[in-house]
């Protein structure tokens, strides 16, 4: 079987997770200015830097998640939370070119799909939010070398919790 196609089969496979730190130390604030003004001509090429495989290390629950290579409209997620071989909580993520603006799209395991806009993007980090939902509101990716810090808040200041994670090299890639 093609490497692609085993990637394609984790995708659909391993689906994502929400039980982390909440230590507000792993992403260094305040983010750096954006790099270009946010919108409908948002280019999804600028987030081939979130392309990979990511995991926790050393840590219980073990959390990973997946990207795939962006296209011209379109970047797969899965994200997955596992505890002593079970998985506790699997998500489908993908951030999609719209009309009016790019999205992260959350489809949690057994919960609502939520939608989140692109308001700020540099070149290794990407901040998505929907003030309407109610947690979380805000949803920050950030590439550092090797690592991925991902960080999601409610109201300002409440709510936050962060994880780090480290890229992986599955035995298939």
């Amino acid at each position: 079987m093609s490497k692609n196609i085993m990637r394609i089969n984790l995708l659909i496979l391993v689906l994502g997770a929400c039980a982390g730190r909440t230590s507000p130390a792993s992403l260094p604030e305040p983010l750096p200015a954006p790099m270009a003004a946010i919108g409908a001509t948002g280019d999804l090429q600028r987030l081939s830097w979130l392309s990979g495989s990511w995991s926790s290390e050393d840590e219980a629950p073990f959390t990973e998640e997946h990207w795939t290579a962006p296209s011209t409209n379109l970047v797969l997620g899965i994200n997955r939370v596992t505890s002593q071989g079970f998985t506790k909580h699997h998500e489908q993520l993908r951030i999609e070119k719209r009309p009016e603006g790019i999205y992260f799209v959350a489809s949690p395991s057994g919960q609502e799909t939520t939608a989140f806009r692109l308001i700020e993007q540099g070149e290794n980090y990407a901040v998505f939010e929907n003030a309407a939902h109610d947690y979380p509101k805000r949803i920050t990716y950030r590439r550092m070398g090797d690592s991925l810090a991902v960080r999601i808040e409610g109201e300002p200041g409440v709510q936050v919790a962060e994880w780090s994670w480290r890229q992986t090299i599955l035995p298939y890639e």
